[in-house]
């Protein structure tokens, strides 16, 4: 089975936040992304966006300290957004009793999923972000049915 991958290059901040925007209209929740990039990368900005265009109109914060920041949004439940930068043990995924977040019309988007080990959900989707020159790349890639479909709506 072929997955999509695209690719863009994003100049500045502005252009991140119209990418996340350009996104929310063809989100199909449940779903799972990871959001990778090195810190300053751009992943809080993209969620940002992304919020904006699912119609969320309050403060977008990162949720470095708070572990998970939740957002209503009025096209499905919820969207949450974790960072487990901070984490020491994956173990602490269990601890924090995360699993009991994920339900069947929310989106999950997880900064730093490595430091979670086998206790993060696989993802549906990655979106990478890489400095490059004076912006940074964005790469979307998809790793199940369900994360290609929203992809390749969002595409055409």
């Amino acid at each position: 089975m072929e997955l999509a991958k695209i690719t863009r290059f994003l100049p500045d901040e502005e252009a991140t936040l119209k990418l996340g925007e350009s996104w929310a209209a063809s989100i199909m929740p449940p779903l799972v992304v990871y959001l990778q990039g090195d810190l300053g990368a751009g992943k809080t900005t993209f969620t940002r966006g992304l919020l904006r265009g699912a119609g969320y109109q309050g403060a977008v914060k990162s949720p470095t300290y708070t572990i998970v920041e939740s957002y209503p949004l009025p096209r499905f439940t919820l969207l949450h957004h974790f960072d487990l930068y901070r984490f020491t043990t994956p173990e602490e995924w269990e601890d924090a009793g995360l699993d009991d977040l994920f339900a069947d019309n929310c989106l999950c988007l997880i900064e730093w999923p490595e430091q979670g080990g086998s206790f993060v959900p696989p993802a549906d989707l990655t979106v990478t972000l890489q400095h490059h020159e004076s912006g940074r790349n964005c790469t979307i890639e998809a790793h199940t049915d369900k994360g290609r479909k929203s992809l390749e709506t969002w595409l055409n």
